[in-house]
């Protein structure tokens, strides 16, 4: 290994580049399918009504320039496509200066998104991806051999994910330490995917090594990648394998499979090159301006990873926290705690005339979140589905709700087409409804007698109003 660059790791580098690409694509595309009705001018959380009482150094975006519906949804595409010519390897082709600009233009464009997305982009992926995508600025391209320096910060920041994770869980709900959680997570989960009732039912010998092996990929592997190749190797290899564990048992949007790339630049190491029977190719020196820039870089993240460090030694950790607001070196964690109760909100409607006890309410079915008991849960992961994910936290507390949930039910009496395109489909086509509300149902995974006779997924009961009938006005 040299003392500033080594060829060992361009396996790696190019496995990182080119997946987090593929990520920022399908983060680019979300944003642009979903941005009109969650944040749009005439949306629930409008980007205007946020510019106009934030100052640009407390959230730098471009739309502090402009904003307009048009532009934002521009400025969505035209990541997407920077991203996309990022995966199809246009960042190699080009000279180092030209593909270290495609990658900044990625990580700008969408740290503008991230800033004034408000609760739709209040999520530690989205902090991750942005934190990454700062990092492949300064990895270089295949004319230089990969920085010694980026590929530790790029470590570092898988430290930090997953170190900070299981900190979290060890200090939070006592289910992880008494190897519990995972008697109940599969079901309580915000999403659950199309495995996640199998897994659910799995011994629970099986979900006490699950809650196990979490401990040994959050704790101990992480200090390992620290460790020369090729236990560091091993380390992030066993970190991927917990990770597609996760990606087939849930819905995490892109967070599983951003673990995943920022562990292969160690997994897919020397050792692994070899294994493969690779070599690496010929790279020149890198230019003195790029190894100045580098140097700097590594001083800006190590003097920004004061406050993360320390809140990684706190009895008071956060989870998901940003310490500045260009998103560059941040903290993260998830599932402090595990609920032992599915909750969910579901949203009906009524073409009634007036709001009797014998009111028929028909419910609006979601993509993703749980509804009909019968329907089995599908897999979007890597892709967000963000309204879905929301009301999950609707059901948790009205509070995480009460900024949006009450425009959502204005714009469905409306048959606002763009917030319908969020749904799974529009029970009243024809007319839109005389009123809406929001009820609030247990919802609990059946069992295999319960599945094979009835052919539903789920069995839920009602709990009560959520929100009472809305009418619209006059």
């Amino acid at each position: 290994m040299g003392w500033f660059s080594d060829s060992g790791y361009w396996l790696g580098r190019l496995l990182f580049q080119r997946g987090l690409a593929a990520l920022y694509v399908i983060a680019f595309l979300a944003a642009a399918a979903q941005f009109r009705p969650l944040l749009g001018e005439h949306g629930l959380l409008p980007v205007p009504r946020l510019l106009a009482r934030t100052r640009f150094r407390d959230a730098p975006s471009v739309f502090h320039a402009h904003y307009s519906d048009r532009f934002f949804a521009a400025v969505a595409w035209a990541g997407a496509l920077v991203s996309a010519a990022l995966l199809a390897g246009v960042g190699d082709r080009v000279p180092l200066g030209a593909a270290m600009a495609l990658w900044a233009v990625v990580w700008a464009l969408y740290l503008s998104i991230v800033n004034v997305g408000q609760t739709w982009y209040a999520f530690g992926w989205e902090t991750l991806l942005l934190e990454a995508g700062f990092l492949a600025v300064f990895l270089g391209n295949s004319s230089v051999a990969p920085p010694v320096l980026v590929l530790w910060l790029v470590r570092w920041l898988l430290f930090r994910l997953e170190f900070g994770a299981g900190l979290i869980k060890l200090r939070g709900d006592r289910c992880w330490r008494e190897l519990t959680c995972l008697y109940y997570h599969h079901e309580t989960q915000p999403m659950p995917g199309p495995l996640s009732w199998f897994f659910h039912h799995l011994p629970r010998p099986v979900h006490r090594a699950e809650a196990a092996a979490n401990f040994v990929a959050q704790l101990a592997a992480p200090v390992v990648l620290f460790a020369p190749q090729p236990a560091s190797g091993v380390a992030a290899a066993f970190m991927v394998v917990t990770q597609l564990w996760l990606v087939v048992s849930g819905n995490f949007a892109w967070l599983n499979w951003l673990t995943i790339v920022l562990a292969l630049p160690v997994a897919a190491g020397p050792p692994a090159a070899r294994l493969l029977g690779v070599t690496a190719p010929h790279r020149a020196a890198a230019p003195a301006w790029f190894e100045a820039l580098v140097l700097a870089v590594t001083v800006l993240v190590a003097v920004l990873s004061y406050l993360p460090a320390r809140n990684l030694l706190s009895r008071r950790q956060l989870m998901n926290a940003s310490f500045e607001p260009l998103h560059l070196v941040n903290t993260y964690g998830a599932f402090g705690t595990v609920g032992r109760i599915r909750h969910e909100v579901v949203v009906e409607g009524t073409a009634d005339e007036e709001i009797t006890a014998d009111t028929r309410w028909t419910e609006y079915a979601f993509k993703g979140k749980p509804g009909d008991v019968r329907r089995m849960p599908r897999q979007f992961a890597p892709y967000h589905l963000r309204l879905d994910w929301l009301m999950w936290f609707a059901a948790l507390s009205p509070s995480y709700a009460s900024s949006w949930l009450p425009g959502l039910l204005g714009r469905l009496l409306d048959n606002d087409p763009a917030v319908l395109r969020l749904l799974r489909g529009n029970p009243f086509p024809d007319a839109p409804p005389t009123a809406v509300r929001a009820v609030l149902y247990r919802y609990r995974f059946t069992d295999w007698r319960e599945l094979r006779s009835t052919g539903a997924w789920w069995q839920r009961t009602l709990v009560g109003t959520y929100m009472r009938p809305v009418v619209k006005p006059g």
